[in-house]
């Protein structure tokens, strides 16, 4: 990694909210889809390639509502035309969002690789940034449309290892208030084992959605001696979650259900000229930590990984390099 391109505060309207069973942030690849797509430009223009990318989330507004002002949530859907018969379409429920988000993308390219003829390293840079800030205003990130982005800075990164760790330092500190997602899949295994040894029969979906849902228990000295029943009184408290901060259910990538095919063997694919296979998505848990709390740079880069049947996202996030895992 020898430079960062950072898109600061990109606005998107109606992006997805939805990534297979969770909802309320796009799912990862929709960023890491939008970095390859990137990354294609650059390579057409400038021979170089992007590397992994760290999302940091600074507003966002699902667009759902509670019907009765409390309980379950409702997605705010459309009215799509009618049919030539006069009849509603059919349509399947689509969760749309309005956020705000700040990219860092890494790049395995100097300053030298940008060449605008200008014979000044500082105004390419420059023409490189507004070459960029076009582009990304041309593309959807989450299918959702870019209305705005606040800056583009492509900035090398030092060589002196100390002098990075500062230039890093004050990166993570422009980005707030916002917070940065971060891979915890490590505390879902940890946290199966755990349930696993008490309740054998549980399955790694239930320990999953120990992530996300909200339990009370009655508090066992309400209730102590007694046979409890309907009509017992007894004290509801909140059950903890299996590890302290912020951590949310993540859909993480795709597991393979089928073999391989040669291309244009499946009939209907998006792209007849690559290879196809069926897929379903692969979740895990995932943290949103502020950036400041980060102290290794390299370690909230969320990039492909492909091995066997198996299609994820990851990103090198160690918590013992960052003791303080609430937010």
């Amino acid at each position: 990694m020898k430079s960062l391109l950072i898109l600061k505060r990109i606005k998107v309207q109606n992006a997805n909210a939805i990534a297979g069973l969770t909802w309320g942030f796009p799912a990862i690849t929709g960023f890491l889809g939008f970095t390859h797509a990137l990354s294609r430009f650059i390579q057409s223009e400038h021979s170089a390639q992007l590397g992994g990318c760290a999302v940091i989330c600074h507003q966002h507004q699902v667009q759902a509502y509670q019907p009765s002002g409390y309980g379950e949530y409702i997605f705010s859907l459309t009215r799509n035309p009618l049919t030539s018969a006069g009849k509603t379409a059919p349509f399947n429920e689509e969760g749309r969002m309005h956020m705000e988000v700040s990219l860092i993308i890494e790049c395995d390219f100097s300053a030298s690789r940008i060449d605008f003829d200008t014979d000044n390293e500082d105004q390419d840079i420059a023409l490189f940034e507004k070459q960029i800030k076009q582009k990304v205003l041309c593309q959807r990130l989450a299918g959702g449309t870019i209305l705005d982005i606040e800056k583009v800075e492509f900035e090398p990164l030092a060589q002196v290892t100390e002098v990075r760790d500062k230039q890093c330092r004050r990166l993570m500190l422009s980005l707030l208030p916002g917070f940065l997602l971060v891979d915890r899949s490590e505390l879902l295994a940890e946290h199966f084992d755990h349930v696993k040894q008490e309740s054998p029969d549980i399955e790694l979906l239930d320990a999953w959605l120990d992530f996300s849902a909200l339990k009370f228990k009655a508090n066992p000295e309400q209730i102590e001696g007694q046979e409890p029943d309907e009509n017992t009184s007894a004290e509801w408290i909140r059950v903890e979650k299996p590890a302290p901060g912020w951590l949310v259910p993540l859909m993480t990538g795709y597991k393979a259900i089928s073999s391989l095919y040669e291309a244009g063997e499946v009939a209907n694919t998006r792209d007849p000229q690559t290879p196809f296979r069926f897929v379903e998505s692969a979740y895990g848990v995932g943290q949103w930590l502020s950036p400041h709390r980060v102290k290794d740079i390299k370690q909230i880069f969320w990039r492909y990984h492909h091995e066997g049947d198996w299609y994820l996202c990851k990103n090198d996030y160690q918590p013992e390099t960052d003791h303080s895992l609430s937010i």
